[in-house]
């Protein structure tokens, strides 16, 4: 009899790949995936440990689906990812409902070990070397929408922000062949999908730990050529790497989304020199003049962090006057998260939580009247949407995003009138808009 198997991915969508992944490695005469948690002989919980919000979501989501083992079929619970990764000398005593604890670079061996806690008296954390990079070969189980995925073409990051764990969770560097990106992209296309999501700590940095020619930028000139394909995204681009080759291409192929995500993380100069990042003020401002000159529409999202230690009144309101200039469609904000083993820990002045709060309150209000202001300048015009299914309100109006709305953190389009199947794209004359969100009604004849 199969064995059932039931993975819960908590964070990122880098994360998303990596519990597909390890679906994939099951071998399917033996194991039969089901997201029926009360059902399953095995659970895993793929866990994220970026900041302490996430590291108590990943011991909630354990705790809740550790009842599994008295309440329904459940014999042995698995912890895989980060949260492993970066405590895998704690989590053995703090949590004894589980039975294994594996790391970020695991995936390719967790049948091996599952069937070995199975068999036998067996160690209950085995974290490897975080060095595993998968590729087109790599077996995978899309969990995704049919006509939307995430391709991760590098793994780890060499970038050393003060306050970020990512290298010790997930090692250095390590991008991915042109050829084996395409060939994976190109599979995923023939199988019906038609929005490529590519996804790295920093895409920018792709290609720069190789020896070849690999580089963001002879990478998209490779795969915008594939026949069939809808719209490519680029998510986390490192505001240094942001060539002017890269947003030329984006200008002259309607395939690459004008969408960028660009995490600036903050506007002063001396406290971006205290959380080494690459680039200042003036050169933020820089970047989104050249940005703009070659994508006057583009759609630009960033992330901030407020609270960072030391960060005065005066620091914080150069960000917050940053934000109310209007640069940025989508804004996401982050209270500092002091991370054991960054040098941002040791720092003094310690912002205190009720701070950060209100800090975090003002920066998210003042965005909210820039997204609204944005989303009304589209009312009248005809942007491509992707069709992704029925409101989740009323089967009456379906739902979808624009190119300008990547998937699970920006809003939705709702459509009022007009019929289209799952996974189309097709145009659509936005009607009204709220803060996050847009309406509009499928225009038949373009």
């Amino acid at each position: 009899m199969k064995q059932k198997v039931s993975l819960v991915s908590l964070g990122c969508p880098k994360n998303l790949v990596d519990a597909e992944v390890m679906l994939g490695h099951l071998p399917m005469d033996r194991y039969e995936i089901t997201t029926d948690e009360a059902a399953a002989d095995i659970i895993i919980v793929n866990t994220c440990a970026f900041i302490e919000d996430a590291r108590e979501e990943s011991v909630m989501t354990i705790l809740e689906v550790a009842d599994f083992k008295q309440k329904g079929a459940c014999k042995l619970l698995v912890v895989s990812g980060c949260l492993s990764q970066r405590y895998q000398e704690e989590l053995a005593g703090e949590l004894p409902e589980v039975d294994l604890f594996v790391g970020t670079g695991d995936a390719p061996r967790l049948v091996e070990l599952i069937e070995t806690q199975l068999g036998a008296e067996a160690p209950r954390s085995v974290i490897g070397t975080p060095d595993f990079l998968y590729d087109h070969t790599t077996p995978r189980v899309q969990s995704s929408p049919f006509y939307s995925t995430y391709v991760k073409i590098a793994e780890g990051c060499s970038n050393h922000c003060s306050y970020c764990v990512i290298p010790q969770l997930r090692g250095a560097l390590r991008s991915r062949s042109i050829a084996s990106v395409v060939e994976e992209v190109q599979g995923l296309v023939v199988a019906g999908v038609r929005e490529i999501n590519l996804i790295a700590q920093d895409v920018t940095a792709y290609g720069h730990d190789r020896e070849d020619e690999a580089r963001l930028e002879t990478l998209l000139a490779e795969l915008v050529k594939i026949e069939g394909l809808g719209w490519l995204r680029l998510l986390y681009a490192y505001p240094d790497g942001i060539s002017d080759e890269l947003l030329d291409l984006m200008a002259r192929h309607d395939s690459i989304c004008n969408y960028l995500d660009i995490p600036l993380q903050h506007v002063d100069d001396t406290i971006l020199t205290a959380m080494n990042r690459r680039i200042d003020e003036a050169g933020i401002r820089a970047l989104i003049e050249r940005i703009r000159r070659y994508l006057p529409d583009a759609t630009l999202r960033t992330s901030f962090i407020v609270g960072f230690p030391g960060e005065s009144d005066e620091q914080f309101n150069r960000l917050l006057d940053f934000v109310k200039e209007g640069h940025f469609e989508r804004v996401g904000v982050f209270r500092y998260s002091r991370e054991e083993g960054t040098s941002a820990a040791e720092l003094p002045e310690q912002v205190a939580a009720r701070v950060k709060k209100s800090r975090y309150q003002k920066v998210m209000k003042a965005q909210a009247r820039v997204s609204f202001r944005k989303n009304r300048q589209l009312v009248g015009r005809i942007e491509p949407v992707l069709v992704e299914g029925y409101s989740e309100e009323t089967e009456l109006l379906l739902r979808g995003r624009s190119g300008r709305q990547a998937p699970d953190v920006d809003g939705l389009v709702y459509i009022t009138a007009g019929q289209a199947e799952i996974g189309d794209i097709v145009p659509l004359k936005i009607t009204d808009s709220s803060d996050y969100d847009l309406i509009g009604e499928i225009v038949e004849d373009v």
